[in-house]
């Protein structure tokens, strides 16, 4: 069976997050931002969304782990600011029903998604240019990076909540992270 463990960075949806993995019967654990990265024994991570991006305590450290990790929101934001992307204050804060539109029908993790998609996002911060190595794989008329990937180091992110009700397809979202775990 797949372990993945969330990264708590202390968001209002990460238990969220985990019920979502759990409900579909994924070993998934939450873990405390600050657990030495040595400690994770996971087969994927997902890093939580949350308040403030200097409250991410050993996110960085577990890019290096070797194994698939897909940001929600402030993880796709803490990636992308490891790895040398721009992230920077949204044009619209606050959560909102946004359309984002797929542009990469191939990537692993949203490509299956209908060409038009409603999710649940917040653009308080967003990334605003992709690291090297990553393509953007959705966007809106909100945000220019909906979504993002670096399928070559099995490292994903989306702007929006699948764990919500408020996001079609969410849960696929979610399936297709696991495919890349297994």
């Amino acid at each position: 069976m797949t372990r993945i463990d969330v990264i708590d960075n202390h968001g209002q949806f990460t238990h969220l997050e985990q019920r979502a993995l759990r409900d579909m019967g994924v070993d998934v654990d939450l873990v405390d931002n600050e657990t030495p990265p040595a400690d994770i024994d996971a087969d994927g991570l997902v890093l939580s969304g949350g308040p403030d991006i200097d409250r991410i305590g050993n996110c960085p450290d577990y890019l290096d782990l070797d194994i698939p990790v897909f940001g929600i929101c402030l993880g796709m934001q803490i990636i992308a600011d490891e790895l040398d992307g721009t992230v920077g204050s949204g044009d619209y804060g606050g959560y909102a029903d946004v359309t984002v539109e797929i542009t990469d029908d191939d990537d692993p993790l949203v490509g299956s998604l209908a060409p038009e998609t409603r999710v649940w996002a917040s653009h308080a911060d967003e990334v605003k240019e992709v690291p090297e190595g990553f393509e953007r794989t959705a966007k809106s008329d909100v945000c220019g990076v909906e979504a993002m990937s670096d399928t070559d180091r099995d490292l994903y992110g989306v702007q929006w909540h699948p764990e919500v009700a408020h996001t079609e397809r969410g849960e696929e979202v979610f399936e297709n992270f696991l495919a890349r775990c297994e």
